[in-house]
């Protein structure tokens, strides 16, 4: 696996507001020339939702009229044998994830040799899809230990086969997990227990083999993240700065052990977007980074430990312009920031 000094370069969550998986690509070349990422189009299609994405394959999964249920109606036990059986024979590539599912992912895979650092692709984490995704009587297949299990054992497969795709246009990738649902973690929406979560996230983790990191785009329980085998953690830094400031030593112990953070510091919000400059992310920056500064991390460990990236998706600012924006601001924060301190 890579040791990677980040230096705060630039990368994405994912997603994009394009419809076109060329320009979408495009685009993100264009700005990320150090670490692009392979864009997901929700507004494409409904099968480029983030919950519908790696769902195929998926025992008794439905996907029809912008909705994915699990129909318990169906012989169940013949498709789980056979995930059982790719896992059990790391057979990645009964798994693939096609192009009408990720037209972004192929198209990425398309440009062949990039001259970048890494490459970045993500998928869905199995507590955040386990929860969404229900059976027909609209209970969450988490709350099934056989379910939840496949979902975990699914995504692993699809993890290793996303990696291995990638590995084919760059020596070094990054395999992002997204667990949105990680906000509501001990709230009453969210029964799941510290260990379960842990146990469903190195599942999937066991499929990476080169960095893996963890995304989670609100307020949460960030001991819980930080004591996975993550890589990286990702976290909405221009909304919830403050929440990882209540980790100082758990964060230092993954700092220690050569995590990095990625800094969600670009709003992914129209209005929160216009109002921003470069200088004024700078700032937002350093604020966010102070407090860590202030239990004996280093400012420069940090740094030289950082990515730079938007505080989410990019899809929720619905025109191509805006997300332009977005980039153009990320990549000359992220210059600014290599030149003043690197």
């Amino acid at each position: 696996m890579p040791n990677i000094e980040f230096g705060c370069l630039p990368t994405v969550i994912g997603s994009m507001p394009h419809a076109d998986p060329s320009e979408a690509c495009s685009q993100v070349i264009k700005y990320l020339k150090d670490i692009p990422a392979w864009p997901q189009l929700p507004k494409r299609s409904f099968l480029e939702n983030m919950y519908v994405q790696f769902s195929q394959g998926f025992p008794g999964v439905m996907v029809k009229e912008a909705s994915i249920y699990i129909d318990r109606s169906q012989d169940l036990g013949k498709p789980l044998e056979q995930l059982y059986a790719a896992y059990l024979e790391n057979n990645i590539d009964k798994y693939p994830v096609s192009p009408d599912y990720a037209a972004g992912l192929h198209c990425f895979l398309a440009l062949k040799s990039l001259p970048s650092l890494a490459v970045k692709g993500q998928i869905i984490g199995p507590v955040s899809w386990g929860l969404t995704v229900t059976d027909d009587s609209h209970r969450a297949i988490i709350y099934d230990d056989t379910l939840a299990d496949a979902a975990a054992k699914l995504l692993k497969l699809k993890a290793s086969w996303q990696e291995k795709a990638l590995s084919q246009i760059s020596r070094n990738t990054i395999i992002f997990v997204d667990e949105p649902y990680m906000a509501s973690f001990g709230s009453a929406f969210f029964s799941l227990s510290r260990e379960k979560v842990i146990s469903l996230l190195e599942e999937v983790f066991s499929g990476i083999s080169q960095l893996k990191g963890v995304h989670c785009c609100g307020n949460t329980d960030w001991s819980v993240l930080l004591d996975t085998s993550a890589d990286i953690l990702s976290f909405d830094t221009y909304n919830y700065a403050q929440s990882l400031t209540l980790y100082p030593t758990e964060v230092k112990k993954f700092l220690d052990r050569r995590g990095t953070i990625a800094w969600g510091i670009i709003p992914n919000e129209l209005e929160a977007l216009a109002k921003e400059t470069v200088a004024s992310l700078q700032d937002r920056l350093e604020e966010a980074m102070a407090p860590f500064t202030r239990k004996s991390i280093r400012f420069k460990q940090l740094l030289e430990q950082g990515l730079l990236t938007p505080s989410c998706g990019l899809s929720s600012l619905a025109t191509n312009e805006a997300a332009a924006r977005a980039l153009e601001l990320l990549a000359e924060l992220s210059m600014k920031i290599r030149k003043r301190y690197m």
